[in-house]
């Protein structure tokens, strides 16, 4: 099993910038991509951004390229989102994400999934 903690949630006021931090425990050597999704309140879980092993290939969704950085580190075990231009859009339970394949779009292609952590960002 692979255990993901988050971390770095918290309330932001419009504009500002936010990283979150993923730490992966366990069987780390079964996990190939690593990423976000997040929920908003009465709607569904949906992918925020996710990358590769090698980190050559980031993947974000459409409506926060620009916005949103992924990044991990292989040697900690980490993934980290750094959000920009937070918006009260962006509220919701962010979720750190590992699967043991090399794709991870959907809901369906996560192996494990962290507590979520909170990201709340007031106008």
């Amino acid at each position: 099993q692979v255990q993901l903690i988050e971390s770095g949630g918290g309330l932001v006021q419009a504009g500002d910038s936010l990283t979150l931090s993923c730490t992966a425990s366990g069987r780390t050597f079964t996990v190939n991509d690593m990423g976000w999704f997040r929920q908003a309140p009465g709607k569904e879980r949906e992918g925020v951004a996710a990358i590769s092993l090698s980190g050559q290939r980031p993947i974000y969704a459409d409506s926060l390229k620009g916005r949103f950085t992924i990044s991990r580190d292989n040697a900690r075990n980490m993934v980290f989102l750094k959000m920009t231009g937070l918006s009260p859009e962006d509220t919701a339970v962010y979720y750190c994400a590992a699967s043991r394949g090399a794709h991870l779009y959907t809901v369906g292609d996560v192996d494990y999934w962290g507590q979520g952590t909170q990201v709340t960002v007031s106008s």
